[in-house]
């Protein structure tokens, strides 16, 4: 449109004169590189056009999604639009409108530099809402001004060249699905993979090397997880995957562990996964696999993303289409009622997993399935909790359904969470917490307290019945031997003060610290942690994490990518974190 057009002149006109607040000396780090992680404002004009002239065009600007409401941006005036701003103001809150975008993420703090009170966004709760752009000036925040919209391997490969040769900081964004901003960089050169979205099946994939033919999809790593459910749907095969539609199946997800409310059966993402296709920052285009780049392959297969390369696709293990017996319970909750349902789900937690069953639970509601029992013995399992919901008069449905997408379209919510600054946090609850009534009353007694401010939600998505090969992925071991996946959140407004989410933040850890407390040995899911999680190399990646760091350096010997508590990470205090509140 004329009026983006015309913001993204702007901000070519003004990038040389930002100051953005880094420093120009070369990295001292774990890595060992000088690499120099310049922002983008310190990099000339004509360097950009001939990038962009390598790239034939796929280089482009970017301005803060809700640009068009404001009348000043970066400090300049210009004129808004106010049909372009309807346009954002309806689509705000729907992760449809947001994930196909390089200036969005589900959770719109992370457009932001909250740390500097610089930011873009509107009210969530009413997105016409003046208050958020009447006389406040649009600041780029944590938007990458530059951005590549990457077709190819080889646009990698330039983009790395250009990135040694010039030393600007460089970021990976794929979907905007990223609970801890690890796609954002105030200052950076965004590699953009969200329209990398080819996607195959073969029913004999051969991985290169192999000599065992898998059942598999094929999938580009801008697809998400509603993409591949459909197209699985439409070829009778079933995909393990995510919970919400908008999170990437080739990225950060599948790369962090990747859990599915299917995994206590059929494992996690990383058990699943049978290649990546990668360009690693060295520039250099490789195949991993168990046959060749093994190293990698481990690597990839947990140890994060953002961290050892740009994926392009990844071949994942199908399986055929399945009915499902599902369980969705939901009542008011009150002061009385909500601890007698959560020790319900304590009591019966060993029962259902051993059954399959994996699903969300908070103090009010279940939304379980599983592959392994007939609906008459699904509503055998599940009648303890179907009879506590109806005497709080609340519903109960015990259903079968013929496959995947029909249970992930009638009963996942869309837009739950989205468009909304929200503080994430987790802990894997371990098998040994259901042992017995003392180790369970302690489990108890650690998550009421959470309800108080947003209820904690249950993930019974570990691969508790999963076969699973110790030592032949990088994730978390403490998934190996745990029962939930304990989730916790804390919302705060579009308009709080930099205390006030710090404040959230602390909320978040105490409250995780009742769980550390009583399973200290057991770990968090990175993806979904603490972003201050106080021992995270520990729990993100336990005993793996000296080999991780290894191959770090193997791959990306000058240390090109960095991200928050990501392998290799250069501690808060460096330039590139500036935007993430201080403890």
């Amino acid at each position: 449109s004329d009026i983006m057009i015309g913001l993204l002149a702007l901000l070519l006109a003004s990038l040389a004169s930002v100051e953005l607040g880094y420093c120009a000396s070369d990295d001292s780090d774990q890595l060992g590189g000088r690499y120099r992680g310049l922002p983008t404002s310190a990099i000339s004009s004509s360097k950009w056009h001939a990038l962009n002239a390598t790239l034939g065009g796929k280089l482009h600007a970017a301005v803060p999604l809700a640009a068009p409401c404001f009348s000043s941006l970066n400090g300049d005036e210009f004129r808004g639009d106010t049909s372009e701003c309807a346009i954002v103001e309806t689509g705000y809150r729907n992760p449809f409108f947001r994930s196909p975008k390089l200036n969005a993420y589900t959770w719109p703090q992370w457009e932001s530099c909250v740390a500097k009170e610089e930011s873009c966004t509107l009210d969530p709760t009413s997105t016409n809402n003046s208050a958020a752009w009447s006389g406040k000036d649009c600041a780029q925040g944590s938007v990458s001004e530059f951005y590549v919209d990457v077709q190819s391997a080889e646009d990698v490969q330039i983009v790395f060249a250009f990135v040694q040769q010039t030393g600007v900081l460089v970021s990976i964004k794929n979907s905007g699905h990223d609970f801890g901003g690890r796609g954002a960089m105030k200052g950076s050169l965004s590699i953009w993979t969200r329209n990398l979205e080819t996607i195959s099946h073969d029913p004999a994939f051969l991985p290169e090397g192999g000599n065992a033919e898998t059942l598999a999809l094929t999938i580009g790593a801008g697809v998400n997880w509603y993409g591949v459910y459909k197209y699985a749907e439409a070829n009778n095969i079933t995909a393990v995957g995510g919970y919400h539609p908008t999170v990437g199946a080739a990225g950060g997800w599948l790369m962090g562990g990747g859990h599915s409310i299917l995994s206590p059966v059929y494992g996690l993402g990383v058990d699943r996964v049978l290649q990546f296709k990668v360009v690693t920052p060295d520039g250099k285009y490789r195949v991993a696999n168990e046959f060749r780049n093994q190293d990698l392959f481990w690597a990839l297969r947990g140890g994060g993303g953002g961290t050892f390369g740009v994926v392009l696709e990844c071949t994942i293990k199908a399986e055929p289409q399945m009915k499902l017996q599902v369980a969705s319970l939901s009542f008011t909750q009150t002061t009385d009622n909500a601890r007698g349902f959560l020790k319900l789900v304590i009591d019966n937690s060993v029962k259902w997993g051993t059954e399959g069953w994996g699903g969300h639970i908070s103090a009010h509601d279940l939304v379980s399935v599983t592959p392994l029992l007939s609906l008459d013995e699904a509503k055998t399992s599940m009648q303890d909790a179907v009879d506590y919901t109806l005497a709080q008069n609340g519903t109960a449905i015990i259903e079968e359904v013929p496959s995947w997408l029909t249970f992930f379209e009638k009963y996942v919510s869309f837009t739950n969470s989205v468009g909304i600054n929200a503080i994430g946090g987790s802990w894997l609850v371990p098998n040994t917490m259901f042992d017995n009534e003392t180790t369970k009353e302690q489990l108890l007694d650690a998550i009421m307290p959470m309800t108080a401010f947003g209820n904690p939600r249950i993930t019974t998505a570990t691969p508790y019945l999963f076969n699973y090969t110790t030592g032949s992925t990088s994730a978390a071991p403490a998934w190996r031997d745990s029962l939930w996946h304990a989730v916790f959140q804390y919302m705060y407004p579009w308009n709080a003060t930099q205390d006030a989410v710090r404040a959230g933040y602390q909320t978040i850890t105490d409250n995780i610290q009742l769980l550390r407390d009583i399973a200290p040995e057991s770990g968090a899911y990175g993806n979904e942690a603490d972003i201050y999680e106080p021992d995270h190399e520990r729990a993100f990646w336990g005993d793996n994490y000296p080999k991780l760091l290894e191959l770090k350096q193997k791959f990306d010997p000058v240390g090109l990518l960095d991200c928050w508590y990501c392998v290799g990470w250069r501690g808060a205090d460096n330039s590139r974190f500036q935007c993430y509140v201080s403890e």
